[in-house]
């Protein structure tokens, strides 16, 4: 029987792109995003090209229950999750002080609590069943010092390093691979959204990688059992500077490198 892969924010970007590649790879999908239309979109285009069953299920992981109430209609349909991408995720620019707490409190519940808890959802069943594969999407950010106008960005994206090692760790001998992936400027709507296109398309083209990249590298790293894999040379590069600088000079390094989100 065919494994299935659940994706969460897969209506674009680099999720879209891990339905491609799970499906190529022969995973039925169930996948999650807010804008169904997307989702039922992406459903036709993949069932026809890979002949896999796709499972679209409309959801906000702002709610705190969606979750529990995705994994519950989940277990209700009889579906077995064999892989799991956290992928869900967005930018919150501006200053800190500036900000609504509401949107800092949404933005840790999408980021931080809802992908802490798929995998507390998910993981029994994986190890139980002695087969289990868990992405969750990171960033380069992680594991560089925080910059300004992204208050809690790094900060999460460093939870969820630190959280998929300790399950990676966790999980030895089971049959179940955990891995965080970093990539950095990547193609996708994410800074439409949040409304940084003009500012970092500034930012040098040997910085930017494609989603397809991406997914298919952290495909091949999860399937070989990396804990931790930053995506392209380039960002491999900037990775090592905490290790060889001084914090105070990378935290210079990487606020004078960055787009200017500061102003209100």
């Amino acid at each position: 029987m065919k494994k299935t892969a659940f994706i969460t924010g897969a209506s674009a970007g680099i999720g879209k792109a891990f339905a491609e590649v799970f499906a190529q790879n022969g995973f039925n999908l169930v996948l999650t995003a807010r804008r169904e239309d997307r989702l039922r979109e992406l459903q036709e285009a993949i069932q026809d090209k890979y002949n896999v069953d796709v499972y679209p299920i409309p959801a906000d992981l702002h709610n705190i229950e969606a979750p529990q109430e995705l994994f519950n209609a989940i277990q209700a349909e009889g579906i077995q999750i064999d892989a799991l991408v956290n992928n869900a995720g967005y930018g919150l620019p501006g200053l800190f002080h500036k900000s609504e707490w509401k949107d800092q409190a949404n933005f840790i519940q999408v980021l931080i609590t809802a992908v802490a808890r798929f995998c507390h959802l998910f993981l029994p069943g994986m190890i139980e069943r002695g087969y289990g594969r868990i992405i969750n999407v990171s960033s380069l950010s992680g594991i560089l010092p925080g910059s300004a106008g992204f208050s809690l960005y790094s900060g999460a994206k460093s939870f969820v390093n630190q959280l998929s090692q300790t399950l990676f760790l966790e999980t030895e001998g089971t049959g179940v691979n955990v891995t965080a992936i970093c990539p950095g400027y990547t193609y996708t709507e994410f800074h439409d959204v949040n409304g940084m296109r003009e500012s970092v398309s500034k930012m040098p083209s040997y910085m930017w990688m494609d989603a397809d990249t991406v997914a298919n590298q952290g495909f091949a790293a999860v399937m070989k059992g990396e804990p931790l894999y930053v995506n392209g040379a380039t960002n491999r590069f900037f990775a090592l500077l905490p290790k060889l600088l001084p914090n105070k000079r990378v935290l210079r390094m990487v606020d004078k490198n960055k787009a200017d989100v500061t102003q209100p």
